[in-house]
């Protein structure tokens, strides 16, 4: 039952540990480590001999960030020092102007940040709004967002798309800051050969605008 005491000890215990991880975030230096980290979550169970726990309906937040998933399981604990969450079912993660969905990701946590998130998915999807109105959109296996970094690096398969024109390769690395294409490694089943990349221009509009930038009215 939602409200039965078990519960209410589960969820008292997670908002204690959530208060003191976010007075050590809060102490921190750096302007991205005075950014709380906020978990909003059903609590399911937590073992504090194996130092786990497993909570769902989870919302996780610091700063712009925002993670959403049906699920988490925690190892080492609500430790947002040196923490690792494995979440799944309908993940999605809001970066930066870039939103990111998959089936399962294992978010790190490194020095009271939100450091990585490693998503995968059949595929895993990635999208972003861009500056000129194009919209960035690109899927592979598995994507590596790194917040430090700003990098979506996409591998196994990759595919980037501006709404016009494509790439493909073993790898590609997408900036979200600057909204560029950063570098590519070994080749795919789609590219043969190592290290090589097939990028596919259509022809711009008469208006000159990307295939998918939106049209001014007559």
């Amino acid at each position: 039952m939602a409200n039965s005491p078990r519960n209410k000890r589960l969820t008292q215990r997670i908002a204690a540990c959530c208060v003191g991880l976010l007075g050590v975030a809060a102490a921190a230096q750096s302007p991205r480590e005075t950014e709380k980290i906020v978990v909003d979550a059903v609590p399911v169970e937590i073992n504090t001999r194996d130092n786990t726990a497993t909570l769902r309906d989870v919302v996780i937040t610091q700063g712009e960030t925002r993670i959403e998933a049906a699920e988490a399981h925690v190892n080492g604990g609500l430790d947002f020092e040196n923490g690792e969450w494995t979440i799944s079912g309908n993940v999605r993660i809001r970066a930066e102007g870039g939103n990111l969905r998959a089936d399962k990701a294992v978010v790190l946590f490194r020095n009271n940040l939100i450091s990585r998130a490693t998503i995968t998915g059949t595929p895993a999807e990635f999208e972003q709004m861009r500056k000129d109105g194009s919209t960035s959109k690109g899927r592979a296996p598995t994507i590596d967002y790194e917040t430090a970094a700003g990098t979506v690096s996409f591998r196994d398969d990759a595919w980037l798309s501006d709404g016009c024109n494509e790439m493909t390769a073993k790898e590609l690395v997408y900036n979200i800051k600057t909204q560029s294409v950063q570098g590519q490694s070994a080749g795919s089943s789609a590219t043969p050969g190592n290290g090589r990349v097939r990028i596919v221009i259509q022809p711009q509009a008469q208006s000159g605008k990307p295939c998918n930038a939106p049209q001014a009215a007559p």
